[in-house]
């Protein structure tokens, strides 16, 4: 071994420092952890945030979600996740977030919580409301329409495809014309 007066101090300074820090210098042993993951249930699904349609795989023990990472074998992002995708498992788990419908009505400052039963009814009502005050059977040409111009609908990239399917025939069976999806605008 080549040892110069600089390497020298060098080698024992490190030792003096490390046998005074505490350090030992016989080699640590490193223990297999278990993967957190290990025996969760795997579910794939879509990314929420933008038109992209990522693809997710979630794992869950009992009825929490424990990890959310990219699906490698998705053929859009094939394993990777925007930032926004990366914190999709806060979604689910986030103490700030809402659970419970919250309505604030005409003229009120503050947001109140209401029973899911009266907030679907509300809307069910409004729907209705709306649809039969502004419902078209024939235009001014005479011919059958069966439409309303006073509802409008903007899809979700949190939709799959078969879901899509079934949000459109319901809202065209309301006479709904003004279709929209976020992948499209």
């Amino acid at each position: 071994m080549n040892l110069n007066r600089r390497g020298f101090l060098k080698v024992s300074g490190g030792a003096v420092g490390a046998s005074v820090l505490g350090i030992g210098l016989k080699p640590a042993e490193a223990y297999a952890q278990p993967l957190a993951i290990q025996y969760a249930r795997e579910t794939t699904t879509i990314c929420p945030y933008c038109s992209v349609g990522c693809g997710i795989i979630v794992h869950s023990r009992g009825n929490q979600v424990i990890n959310t990472e990219g699906d490698p074998d998705h053929p859009i992002n094939r394993g990777t996740l925007c930032p926004k995708g990366a914190s999709v498992y806060q979604l689910r788990d986030n103490p700030a977030r809402v659970t419970e419908p919250l309505y604030r009505g005409k003229g009120e400052r503050e947001w109140r919580k209401v029973s899911w039963d009266w907030a679907l009814d509300q809307i069910a009502r409004r729907v209705k409301d709306t649809r039969d005050a502004n419902f078209m059977e024939v235009n001014a040409k005479g011919q059958r329409v069966n439409r309303t111009d006073a509802i409008a609908s903007v899809g979700s990239a949190a939709l799959d495809n078969e879901e899509c399917y079934l949000y459109q025939k319901f809202l065209r069976g309301l006479g709904v014309v003004y279709l929209e999806h976020q992948a499209r605008i």
